[in-house]
């Protein structure tokens, strides 16, 4: 995938990029596999803002996937490759033999036209999903699952692949793109090949606008505010955080604090965390 750069008649232009969607298939998504999506604008169930700096996006509707690729054996052709507003990989709509359609997440050099399968004696190409005890060690996978027939939870983005690195005991041992090594139990289903939309790393924004189209509003930094609104808060000039360590909002501590919950039930899994330890 190639990333379009426009002629700088503006100084944003000068700086902004976007995704050549020029291989996507014209016409618009399968609107029955559509569904509406409000805008919840970070607020939670009792409306309360628990993430902040939402709101004011582009309507859009959402794109049922198919994360668990459970109808086995039954051949399916590639119908369209597809712009999805609610994710960064491009989506593929699906067509099998008895006529139904579905939208997968589309690996990278799948094709239109292309024929795909989920099954065990799948063969190993970009597109068919497995068991993991039926992929070979070294096989290169996304839309990986953590719990037999839940879904599809790992390497969904655009880009990202995992890795098969060894298979023991009824577990399978993947390379996260993080770096982490995880145990994933064997019957778990995962697509071979890496995610499309590589480039999407490569995207500038370029302006301000762009990002609020996307529903991010502004950000204001907490030294730059006053002492009663933000605890970096304050000072003559441009002061320092003043505390043993950046602090949220509420103070409670920031930027590298780690969050997992301490003997959490998945954390036997997990043979090396992404920080090498």
């Amino acid at each position: 995938m190639a990333i379009k750069n426009y002629k700088p008649t503006t100084a944003a232009r000068r700086n902004m990029s976007v995704t050549d969607y020029t291989v996507l298939s014209k016409g618009g998504p399968e609107k029955s596999l559509l569904a509406p999506l409000s805008n919840k604008s970070g607020r939670n169930s009792y409306g309360r803002i628990t993430v902040r700096h939402r709101g004011g996006a582009n309507r859009k509707k959402y794109r049922i996937i198919d994360f668990k690729r459970q109808k086995h054996d039954v051949t399916a052709v590639v119908q369209t490759i597809e712009y999805d507003p609610n994710r960064s990989a491009f989506i593929a709509l699906i067509q099998y033999e008895d006529g139904e359609k579905s939208y997968i997440i589309a690996p990278n050099g799948i094709k239109v036209g292309d024929k795909i399968v989920s099954g065990a004696e799948a063969d190993i190409k970009p597109g068919n999903a497995l068991p993991l005890k039926n992929i070979p060690t070294g096989t290169f996978i996304h839309n990986v699952e953590l719990y037999p027939g839940k879904g599809a939870q790992i390497a969904r983005a655009a880009g990202i692949m995992a890795q098969l690195m060894a298979k023991e005991n009824g577990m399978a041992l993947l390379r996260l793109p993080s770096g982490e090594l995880r145990n994933v139990p064997d019957s778990c289903m995962a697509s071979i090949g890496q995610v499309s939309n590589i480039d999407h790393e490569n995207v500038k924004i370029g302006k301000a606008g762009r990002k609020r189209h996307m529903g991010w509003r502004p950000t204001v930094r907490g030294s730059v505010m006053n002492p009663n609104d933000h605890p970096h808060g304050g000072g003559e000039g441009k002061s320092p955080v003043g505390r043993p360590g950046p602090v949220t909002p509420w103070g409670k501590p920031a930027l590298g604090y780690k969050t997992r919950k301490h003997h959490k039930s998945s954390d036997k899994f997990i043979v090396r965390r992404r920080n090498g330890k």
